[in-house]
């Protein structure tokens, strides 16, 4: 009597190559309706299974929760946009309005407050040369105009730490030194410094805050350098008339 042969060992099929081969062949399950109705998947929030269909309800459901947040992202993106470019355009609009460097400190001031919440600006600029025969002497100007000193130079420059434009924090005495005219805080506060250039070097702006998150290091300095850009050519605009006098 011949021996039983020994069964052969059972095989299964790679998932990988499964799922390529149906990938190659969608219409695998047309009239196999049956079969689909068959399988059954792990539910992906409590033990158990589930059926395939319940299944793509699930991830077509979670799908469109994404969806519709991703949406409300954008959205929220589009309208802080909107919001941003309407007081910027208010403020440029304000700031081209006035007739000389003084007025425009104040404007700037103000409608940093009023639209950006800046609790404190500080235009620190070079004195113009005698041969300009300013109408009103460096001793003159009122804040948050000053008259750049070679410690507030170097205070600045610090702050700055070889950079364009920079935002970081503010203590106490760099406050007191670089903004005088407003009330420290009891801390730290934040600031947002740009150089002032247009064909020579103007001086430089900070905008701070009390609170040492408004302009925290890791904020873009995008607003801040085109903010600097315009006020050095009205700087330079307020300069005009006075450039050719004796």
């Amino acid at each position: 009597m011949p021996s039983a042969r020994a069964p052969e060992p059972r095989q299964t099929l790679d998932p990988d190559r499964v799922a390529e081969w149906l990938a190659q062949h969608t219409d695998f399950f047309v009239g196999r309706e049956g079969l689909l109705q068959q399988l059954k998947v792990p539910h992906p929030h409590i033990p158990g299974a589930v059926s395939l269909l319940e299944r793509l309800v699930l991830d077509l459901r979670r799908r469109a929760e994404d969806a519709e947040w991703r949406l409300e992202n954008l959205l929220e993106s589009a309208r802080y946009n909107e919001a941003q470019y309407r007081r910027t355009r208010e403020l440029v609009l304000g700031l081209i309005e006035a007739e000389d460097a003084d007025s425009l400190a104040q404007a700037l001031a103000t409608q940093l407050s009023e639209r950006f919440r800046t609790q404190a600006i500080g235009l620190w600029l070079e004195a113009e040369p005698e041969s300009h025969a300013a109408p009103r002497h460096p001793a003159d100007w009122q804040p948050p105009r000053f008259v750049l000193t070679d410690d507030a130079r170097q205070r600045l420059e610090l702050l700055l730490n070889e950079q364009t434009s920079r935002c970081t924090t503010l203590d106490r005495d760099e406050w007191q030194a670089l903004l005088p005219q407003c009330e420290a805080p009891a801390a730290s506060g934040s600031c947002a410094i740009t150089r002032l250039t247009q064909g020579e070097s103007l001086g430089y702006l900070i905008l701070a805050s009390h609170d040492g998150e408004h302009f925290r290091a890791t904020l873009d300095t995008l607003f801040t350098e085109y903010l600097g850009e315009v006020v050095s050519r009205l700087l330079k605009r307020a300069e005009g008339p006075r450039a050719g006098r004796a």
